[in-house]
């Protein structure tokens, strides 16, 4: 398993983490998901920690906690030899201060994370999305508080903006706080936004991108074809997609998942693993969060490493999934001597 220095702090992470928002199945959305539980959990971990997978990735909301408590059962034991990953903001419970990234709300999360998990600190603690209304100096400083206090080791944020996470180091660097080191993100051949400005922001100032739904929600996982219905079983049918159905261009969608059979031909994968792989070869990126319901699910994503897709193979699944920038992207791509774009194609 190969393991990448995650943005500007010292800490290593394999290129694959297990994502547990499978875990648990509480409410109909996470039901969609999975409802893993305690005795698979355990068995899905001690598989990924045998092929060197040792971070996990949960948050508070996921079946309201209960993924977290599935978690901090399963790790028994193994405590020390795993990164795990958590999140807060989201609503967890009634009332405006059961919600947001103040210090009221992130205290007690972190307290009830570091319960349910049963340990002493958090790996890497993410702010889930961006709180409008509590000034970023708040957040920070309590943040930067509970490094102090040992219960969070690193931290990191997910689903910002371009200007939520520049103001936000800013912040941090004037007054001598724990910087983010990782943004959690959507990514996947099925939608690229992320490459517009939230990359070069990310090359630029040692941020490293954790991709969640590398898959798309499973539209990229090999049962979609152009003009087929989708899988009733799919997590999309069953109304569990965090991919909202408009962002996703259908022509493009059915030309990419037509170069990836072309490509998966090619190499002799599965087209999951090969969108997985093209992944992994993009700037930034420290490591993708795959899902499983099953073990059979799992030990299919495991076999996305170990491989790389030729320069050719990855132009032509870029030249597939390319849609049309978004002003003032367009335009600074008019001179890209000016604005140089990320080199996608090491060889």
């Amino acid at each position: 398993m190969e393991f990448r220095q995650l943005g500007a702090s010292g800490l290593f992470v394999p290129v694959l983490s297990f994502g547990t928002a499978t875990f648990g199945g509480s409410g109909e959305f996470f039901k969609a998901w999975g409802s893993t539980q305690v005795e698979e959990a355990t068995r899905l971990i001690d598989i990924c920690m045998e092929a060197g997978v040792n971070f996990f990735d949960t948050a508070d909301i996921y079946s309201q906690g209960l993924s977290e408590e599935i978690l901090g059962k399963a790790i028994v034991g193994k405590r020390d030899k795993t990164i795990i990953s958590t999140k807060g903001t989201f609503p967890f419970g009634k009332g405006p201060n059961n919600q947001g990234s103040s210090r009221f709300h992130l205290i007690k999360q972190v307290e009830g994370s570091l319960k349910r998990l049963g340990t002493d600190y958090i790996d890497l603690y993410h702010m889930h999305g961006f709180d409008g209304n509590t000034p970023v100096e708040e957040t920070l400083h309590t943040l930067d508080t509970l490094v102090k206090a040992g219960k969070i080791r690193y931290i990191a944020v997910s689903n910002y903006s371009g200007w939520h996470v520049m103001k936000s180091l800013a912040v941090s660097e004037k007054y001598g706080w724990t910087k983010y080191v990782a943004h959690q993100v959507y990514y996947s051949l099925a939608n690229r936004d992320y490459e517009w400005e939230l990359m070069p922001l990310g090359i630029d100032q040692k941020v490293s991108s954790l991709i969640w739904s590398p898959l798309a929600a499973g539209l990229l996982g090999g049962k979609y074809r152009r003009n087929q219905p989708l899988p009733p079983n799919s997590r999309i049918a069953q109304g569990g997609s965090p991919v909202p159905e408009a962002v996703v261009n259908e022509e493009v969608l059915n030309n990419t998942i037509d170069a990836l059979d072309e490509v998966a031909a090619e190499v002799g994968k599965s087209v999951a693993q090969v969108a997985l792989n093209w992944l992994l070869q993009r700037p930034t990126v420290a490591s993708i969060i795959i899902g499983a319901r099953n073990e059979e699910q799992l030990r299919q994503n495991l076999a996305a490493v170990g491989w790389n897709l030729t320069v050719e193979q990855v132009k032509k699944l870029d030249q597939a999934s390319e849609v049309p920038a978004v002003y003032p992207y367009w335009h600074q791509r008019q001179n890209t001597q000016l604005n140089p774009l990320p080199n996608f194609y090491k060889k």
